[in-house]
């Protein structure tokens, strides 16, 4: 089971500024286990962008939440495996045939590029919905339901594991067990505000419940000091123990 020792925390480098987030990789570098490059920096500057991250030292979750037909999301997934990232994320909503499909694209990809495999880990349900919102898109709720149904479909298909919110962590780590890595965006200490998140916890609460990759992005990135602001994060995980 995750422990507060073994927990990893990755900063969310939210910004299409390539200087900018080299700032921001330099400042946290020490402080953080790694860092999450998302879509629209991705689309900004492609794999030099993420070469010129790796440059100084962290490990990347390159989150991208790949979602098509499985030919496609293969084709796309071997596109960036071979770039040695440490996490790459697809939409569980996909099915099983996709995440089929990138799970082996990573580990033929990576292996021909002499890289380590990346973990694939599939999106449950975005931290930005509630019920109401699946509703609205004609999905079954209760949202826990679904993110159970989606994170049993994604383990049961391969992915080294899922990125849910922290108020589902302890429910699928019952379903789940101990194994399967549990992202869990939406992390806010008591400091900070929450700001687009609807199901947040703090990070202490987020490894009390079972989350075994914290990413925290502007509670860190938007501080005075983004060091002192990670190790308060860091504390607070620890406090878990």
């Amino acid at each position: 089971m995750t422990t507060a020792h073994t927990a990893q925390l990755y900063c969310a480098l939210d910004t299409v500024d390539l200087a900018q987030a080299r700032l921001w990789a330099g400042q946290i570098a020490g402080h953080v286990d790694g860092v999450k490059l998302g879509l629209e920096f991705f689309l900004a500057h492609g794999p030099a962008g993420v070469r010129a991250i790796q440059a100084i030292g962290l490990p990347i979750f390159l989150d991208l939440k790949l979602h098509d037909i499985p030919n496609t999301v293969a084709g796309a997934v071997r596109a960036v495996a071979g770039l040695g990232v440490a996490v790459m994320t697809v939409h569980a909503s996909g099915g099983a045939a996709m995440m089929r499909a990138a799970v082996e694209a990573a580990e033929t990809t990576a292996k021909a590029a002499g890289v380590p495999v990346p973990k694939v880990v599939g999106v449950t349900v975005l931290t930005s919905l509630a019920d109401d919102d699946l509703q609205q898109t004609g999905q079954s709720g209760p949202l826990p339901d679904q993110v159970v149904r989606l994170a049993q479909l994604a383990v049961q298909n391969g992915l080294a594991g899922v990125v849910s919110s922290a108020k589902e962590a302890a429910l699928l780590r019952s379903k789940l067990g101990a194994a399967p890595l549990l992202v869990v965006p939406g992390i806010r200490p008591t400091w900070a505000e929450a700001g687009d998140q609807k199901r947040i916890v703090t990070p202490g609460e987020a490894v009390r419940l079972g989350g075994s990759l914290l990413v925290v992005g502007r509670p860190i990135t938007e501080a005075r000091d983004p060091a002192d602001a990670a190790r308060r994060v860091r504390a607070d995980m620890m406090a878990a123990a």
